[in-house]
């Protein structure tokens, strides 16, 4: 793909808060279609960088180009509610202004959250959280989808098939996808594009060449790129049973074709 077909363009962009620099001398092109995993440790900018391409941040220097008309979505990684306030899922995704139902039932199907929308927002568990967050940020029918750690407090089965359910959601809606990983554990192969974040862009490439590559082995050292979890694609059937570093077995219930943890030892039973 060439520049041209960017939605997003953010060009040698430099972002300080008084004395100091958030972000120095980073260029990034997000492109319909194609899936970028930001990474780096706390401090490192990537919220800045969002918060950039997101339009809610002027780049002290440096050019951003976002392509016209683009629609913008953003799913954050949590979403506090107060346990008192009477809010269904049906009336959360109603909130601003949204009120098609046929739309949102149709949504939340997609995402595989329809169960839960008359259930109080408070009443379900993280993993359905996780996905009524894609719903409301799918409702918007984004070009570029801007995902924060979207499998933050999701179990390891739960992990699966949120990731298969992001690749699923490229495909169908031909969207751009912006995530965010804040654990280095967590990483997609599955991505098209790993950018090292540390307030300037470290290395960029492939998960299994950024891990390697010399810039990410001083930022995070040896010892964290051979236990980084790169997720390759794998079919996993309905009894399948795997095993993690110093845990004990699992069983799979269930099919799935996605990401398996390279980890985790799997074999049929």
């Amino acid at each position: 793909m060439n520049q041209d077909n960017a939605l997003v363009q953010v060009r040698d962009v430099l972002v300080q808060f008084q004395q100091h620099v958030a972000l120095q001398e980073v260029s990034l092109n997000v492109r319909r279609g194609e899936i970028i995993t930001l990474i780096g440790p706390n401090g490192a900018g990537k919220s800045t960088l969002v918060r950039v391409v997101l339009g809610l941040l002027t780049p002290n220097a440096g050019s951003v180009y976002r392509q016209a008309g683009i629609r913008l979505s953003y799913m954050p990684q949590r979403l506090s509610v107060d346990p008192v306030l009477p809010l269904t899922v049906a009336r959360f995704l109603t909130l601003g202004g949204f009120k098609k139902m046929a739309v949102i039932e149709r949504v939340l199907e997609e995402v595989g959250a329809a169960e839960v929308l008359y259930r109080p927002l408070q009443s379900i568990s993280g993993g359905e959280m996780q996905r009524v967050l894609l719903a409301r940020a799918l409702l918007r029918e984004p070009d570029l989808l801007v995902l924060d750690e979207p499998i933050q407090g999701v179990d390891i089965t739960g992990q699966y098939e949120l990731y298969e359910l992001i690749a699923k959601i490229r495909k169908q809606h031909n969207c751009g996808i912006l995530m965010v990983s804040h654990d280095l554990h967590l990483v997609m192969a599955a991505t098209d594009l790993v950018v090292c974040l540390n307030k300037k862009v470290c290395c960029s490439g492939h998960p299994e060449i950024v891990t390697r590559h010399p810039a990410y082995l001083k930022l995070f050292g040896a010892r964290a790129a051979q236990d980084l979890a790169i997720y390759a694609h794998h079919h996993i059937e309905k009894g399948d049973r795997f095993q993690g570093k110093g845990e004990k077995w699992i069983e799979f219930q269930g099919s799935y074709t996605g990401y398996n943890n390279m980890h985790l030892r799997g074999f049929r039973t």
